[in-house]
């Protein structure tokens, strides 16, 4: 029934820009925080950024002042606006959204990913 699906990534050089969407769709009752997840071959899967329902961003050190979290509550969206890209920022990127049911018990949904590639 819910289902979220990312779009924006792609091949860019190092120095230029890219906007990740991810969207859910499906019977929402309300959605509490998002976030943006990346791994590179070999490594594990790291956090990149949330946004609280109440449009509160939090950043990996890593991404700080190159990234931005936003969110549209009533599309049920959230992005991830990518700046001054660097090859080390080649990844596959999946969004996280936390589902509140009207019972209000959560479930975290995960999108299919989506690869961001950075070149020289």
């Amino acid at each position: 029934q819910v289902q979220l699906v990312e779009s924006g990534g792609g091949l860019v050089q190092a120095g230029g820009s890219l906007r990740l969407s991810c969207a859910a769709s499906g019977s929402i009752f309300s959605t509490g925080l998002m976030g943006w997840y990346r791994q590179a071959p070999g490594k594990q899967r790291e956090l990149v950024a949330t946004i609280t329902s109440g449009d509160q961003p939090t950043y990996a050190d890593f991404v700080k002042d190159r990234f931005t979290i936003s969110r549209d509550n009533a599309k049920n969206t959230v992005y991830l606006q990518m700046n001054s890209l660097k090859p080390e920022d080649t990844a596959v990127y999946y969004c996280r959204i936390t589902m509140i049911t009207v019972t209000w018990s959560t479930s975290d949904y995960w999108g299919q990913g989506t690869q961001v590639t950075v070149s020289s």
